[in-house]
């Protein structure tokens, strides 16, 4: 069965607005919710950049049945992998063993900002996979000491543990990345619909099968309104950032970075990408794509902070009674 997950997005609302997201979300038959992990917003469109994991904590208050995730947490630069460990497993216990936490490499756009420079890929994929390695030896309850190529870690533990161990989902982007971090990993995470990716991460040796336990989480975004042309303008002023695709996006530094790289985007360019306006079947044929490619977990980003109550309240509940008529095995 495919689940369908909303994404509190911080870049575009500000702290006690996603807290009110996250409740409406489940009210209205969301199965999951996923929250973005920035320091800054793509775009200055956006607006909002709040601390997730402070938000995360009153999320796990105001929801009971949801699970929740971070889509995606980057543990090497902006934050230590001890640090991560300790307020993974802290959210685990205020949401009941909800939690799962999304790990990814990052992007230079909220790491920068310690001042500790931006690695090559290959070097941030050496650091996530050692990062990993810190947080599940820190799970263990014991006192750790660690002294590896990219982190030091002297005699941490983490007391405070839920009574299920937090799962770990990986984001991925080819098959290099799926047969490094599938072992290391419980769920796949990606923001495209491909196939390939479900179908190597099956293929790895270690690597949880997707289908049974493990997941296949992917996201997409949608700009639903009454006024199509309404919201194609407000896709194309927040979210055109979409365009520049994952290995553009993870190097550009700033706000004005994506300003720049971004400016002879058109509206039609991100309407072609992205579902925009009332019709919901539009949104089920993009959605469909995820499951066809053997996705199990759906997370839908609707554009525009002031956008998303009016969804909540007036699109997503028949929205998601569309979704789960069309979706396979429901």
């Amino acid at each position: 069965m495919t689940r369908f997950g909303f994404t509190l997005m911080t870049e575009q609302s500000g702290p006690r607005d996603l807290v009110t997201q996250a409740r409406r979300a489940e009210e209205v038959g969301f199965e999951f919710e996923v929250m973005s992990d920035h320091y800054f917003p793509w775009l200055s469109a956006q607006g909002h950049a709040p601390y997730a994991w402070s938000v995360l904590g009153a999320v796990a208050q105001v929801t009971s049945r949801v699970d929740l995730m971070t889509y995606v947490t980057c543990p090497t630069l902006r934050y230590h992998p001890a640090v991560v460990a300790q307020k993974a497993a802290t959210v685990g216990v205020l949401s009941d063993g909800r939690f799962t936490l999304g790990l990814g490499s990052g992007e230079n756009l909220n790491e920068h900002v310690v001042g500790a420079g931006w690695p090559a890929v290959d070097t941030r994929q050496d650091m996530l996979q050692e990062a990993i390695e810190v947080i599940r030896e820190l799970w263990s309850g014991e006192l750790v000491s660690w002294s590896g190529d990219h982190f030091r870690v002297e005699s941490a533990r983490i007391w405070d543990l839920p009574d299920d161990p937090v799962g770990i989902g990986t984001a991925v982007s080819g098959e290099k990345s799926v047969t490094r971090f599938g072992p290391l990993s419980d769920h796949l995470v990606a923001v495209e619909p491909r196939a390939d990716l479900v179908e190597a991460w099956n293929a790895t040796e270690g690597a949880p099968r997707i289908g049974d336990g493990a997941r296949a989480i992917g996201q997409i975004p949608i700009c639903w309104d009454p006024d199509r042309d309404a919201a194609v303008e407000r896709a194309h002023d927040q979210f055109r950032w979409f365009a520049g695709g994952w290995a553009v996006n993870s190097d550009l530094p700033t706000t004005a970075g994506f300003a720049g790289a971004t400016q002879f985007v058109r509206p039609e360019d991100v309407a072609d990408n992205i579902p925009c306006g009332p019709d919901l079947d539009a949104v089920v044929e993009s959605v469909s794509a995820f499951w066809e490619a053997g996705f199990t977990d759906v997370a839908l980003v609707q554009v525009g902070g002031d956008s998303v109550e009016p969804f909540l309240d007036q699109a997503a509940g028949p929205l998601l009674e569309k979704l789960r008529d069309a979706a396979p095995g429901q």
